[in-house]
């Protein structure tokens, strides 16, 4: 970006630990949300503006440090490709037993089953925004139902049924994949309780590659044991990395993948295409134009 921009000075790091005292002349952080502490914005004194790597900014809000005034935008919008992949991924992996296949090729053990297929299920989809109306249009090419939960209700091609979040436990019991993108916010903490789960069939599977404060976890351990679900597959957890003594990492029904949905081989020309577009917003004082603008 230097030589488009060669009136900004571009300093770039790998953690913030290497950081050190630029941080204290820095206008503009580009960043993953969970690479920031609160140490590092205490120190940011004429910090202007922050440009999200990801789409969730609820870890730059937490930071107390974070004057009023500081301009956040994320990269909302370019995670549709990986995400929605990623959710195919975990629905056959989950679907065809695939974690078992590959513990079998440890063992060289030749065991054949017949595989559940994807064709003619139901899936729902908890927040339909560009990453769930691209799973759901994914679905479709496997000849699923497709059945959307949001709090905002649209005309979507790819999904056959819409429904509100006050009708989640009427939708529940009819799905075999329960697949959550949601964003995180207050309203959606634990949303995905003990009520949820004990209304989804024995048969069904649950995936979350949104935020793991969206599922109550302690809930879920329980409905895996007593087989009240057939399984899950988390990419996201409430804390991460997933400590080592975690029960989900001895659940045979459970897939864990370290928080690597939204992440693919083009993300840094996925992210560019808003970066770029902003800082030219942001130097000509277009402000309140910035792409992804967050409204605080």
């Amino acid at each position: 970006m230097q030589p488009k921009f060669p009136g900004v000075s571009f300093h770039a790091f790998t953690n913030q630990g290497e950081i050190g005292d630029i941080i204290e002349k820095t206008d503009i952080l580009v960043a993953h949300g969970t690479a920031v502490s609160e140490q590092l914005i205490r120190k940011a004194s004429k910090l202007r503006w922050i440009q999200t790597l990801g789409t969730g900014v609820d870890s730059f809000l937490k930071l107390q440090s974070l004057k009023k005034d500081v301009l956040i935008t994320s990269a909302r919008g370019i995670h549709g490709p990986q995400m929605s992949e990623m959710a195919v991924l975990l629905m056959l992996a989950l679907n065809r037993n695939f974690p078992h296949i590959v513990r079998n090729q440890d063992r060289r053990d030749w065991e054949r089953w017949p595989a559940k297929l994807l064709y003619q299920k139901k899936v729902g989809i908890l927040g339909v925004g560009v990453i769930g109306e691209e799973i759901a249009h994914k679905c479709k090419a496997f000849g699923m139902t497709v059945l959307g939960i949001d709090i905002v209700k649209r005309k979507v091609e790819a999904v056959d049924h819409f429904y509100g979040p006050e009708e989640l436990l009427r939708v529940i019991p009819e799905v075999d994949y329960f697949v959550v993108v949601a964003p995180s916010t207050p309203q959606t903490q634990k949303l995905v309780g003990a009520k949820v789960l004990s209304s989804m069939k024995p048969t069904s599977f649950l995936i979350n590659i949104a935020r793991g404060a969206i599922i109550d976890e302690e809930a879920l351990i329980d409905a895996l044991r007593a087989g009240r679900i057939a399984g899950a597959a988390l990419d996201v957890f409430c804390e991460e990395p997933l400590p080592t003594d975690h029960p989900f990492w001895g659940m045979h029904n459970v897939i864990i993948t370290p928080h690597i949905g939204g992440l693919s081989d083009i993300y840094v020309e996925q992210v560019l295409s808003i970066l770029e577009e902003n800082l030219r917003r942001f130097l000509k004082g277009e402000k309140q134009k910035l792409i992804n603008f967050v409204e605080r």
